[in-house]
């Protein structure tokens, strides 16, 4: 039986908007943090600013119809002894040699980080690029995440994602494709090349998760030595919300979907910790994402209700990663401020097909909303070297 694809609109109530404004408006704020910057998490200035905006200026209906100016589907999948309902942006290229291509976003991020780079991909002779540099887009809503339906039952791992995702695209008709994803996308889009290389046939992540060669440890390259520097403060700094999200996401998201401003600060935090955002000596997360942006990831997380959901992928997926070697042709583009990096020479060890390796002056782990020029032009350059 055919699998069906049905056209999907995103349209939130007037009603949730309206009491997202009310409960931003009579949240109850804790006292300051002890330190000027950013060192206990979001400072109380600008979280209270943040709020203001959200619940005066803020637009949402500006980013709905962004979306609506995209082809949006959705589609049931079974998988696990259920039906995943899949949300999908798909953008078929006119060029007749396109290349079906399968991007995958993470956490916190959302198919909104790819709405600027869609059609420069698609349409390449219209963004300063070649018609063999055309893609068919297909974009999909990781399960728990956005309008895509949450699973029901334990076991939607990055690995049932990228069986999920290679019946997607069986079901759009797509015999062989690439796949790209940075953060749990890069998780995804690895397991995708390891377990459809027949159909998968080239990836390229954003955040390649390699771990370093022991062979390497006594003859460190200063990229290296950057490398478990940024682990390091990660390990430290930087990972208690994988903690809890991975060991009791439930508890996590009772707090998060009651809590517009906490659900907003969960997210924000990460917008300052893991992006390019340092001018003169200062880290402020608009200087590399626009609030505008900024807030639409946090509307759609909380208009969705997906706290919890999301979260659970840390539950699945987080503790005991598949680090397997991946033997499908891979190129990886690093951005000097994403949250892992890793050498080309410890890439290899796991990817030994690497066909593509770029490592960038600027840019952070939303790659694709932070430097969406840079970006397609990585896209580019890395699946012309497996044609």
């Amino acid at each position: 039986m055919q699998t069906r694809v049905t056209p999907f609109l995103v349209a939130v109530d007037d009603e949730a908007i309206d009491d997202l404004r009310r409960r931003v408006r009579s949240a109850r704020w804790p006292e300051t943090a002890t330190v000027p910057d950013w060192g206990q998490g979001v400072p109380l200035n600008y979280c209270r600013e943040l709020a203001d905006y959200w619940a005066s200026d803020y637009d949402w209906r500006r980013c709905e119809a962004r979306l609506n100016a995209l082809d949006n589907f959705c589609v049931s999948l079974p998988h696990g002894g259920e039906k995943h309902q899949v949300h999908f942006i798909h953008r078929r290229s006119a060029h007749e040699n396109a290349t079906p291509l399968l991007i995958t976003h993470g956490w916190p991020g959302s198919v909104l980080e790819f709405t600027e780079i869609i059609d420069a991909l698609a349409d390449p002779t219209a963004h300063g690029g070649e018609a063999d540099d055309a893609f068919h887009v297909i974009a999909p809503s990781l399960p728990g995440y956005g309008f895509s339906g949450k699973p029901t039952k334990a076991g939607t791992s990055v690995e049932a994602i990228a069986d999920l995702w290679d019946a997607l695209m069986d079901a759009l008709g797509y015999e062989h494709y690439v796949a790209q994803g940075g953060d749990w996308g890069s998780m995804v889009t690895s397991m995708l090349g390891l377990r459809h290389p027949g159909r998968c046939v080239g990836i390229h992540l954003n955040m390649v998760v390699a771990l370093p060669d022991p062979d390497t440890l006594g003859d460190l390259s200063v990229a290296e030595q950057a490398a478990l520097s940024a682990a390091e403060h990660y390990a430290k700094w930087d990972s208690g919300y994988s903690k809890q999200q991975s060991t009791r996401p439930q508890t996590l998201g009772y707090a998060l979907a009651d809590s517009p401003v906490g659900q907003m600060a969960w997210i924000i935090e990460k917008f300052q910790a893991w992006t390019d955002c340092e001018r003169d000596g200062v880290r402020h997360p608009e200087n590399a994402v626009d609030r505008d942006a900024m807030l639409d990831n946090v509307s759609l997380y909380w208009f969705t209700n997906t706290a919890t959901s999301s979260a659970r992928l840390y539950w699945e997926s987080f503790n005991a990663p598949n680090l397997e070697p991946v033997n499908v042709p891979m190129g990886g583009s690093l951005f000097p401020k994403d949250i892992f990096l890793a050498s080309e020479r410890w890439a290899r060890k796991r990817f030994p097909k690497l066909v593509y390796w770029n490592e960038l002056e600027r840019g952070g782990h939303f790659a694709a909303l932070e430097q969406p020029r840079l970006f397609v032009e990585e896209l580019r350059a890395c699946f012309r070297c497996m044609r």
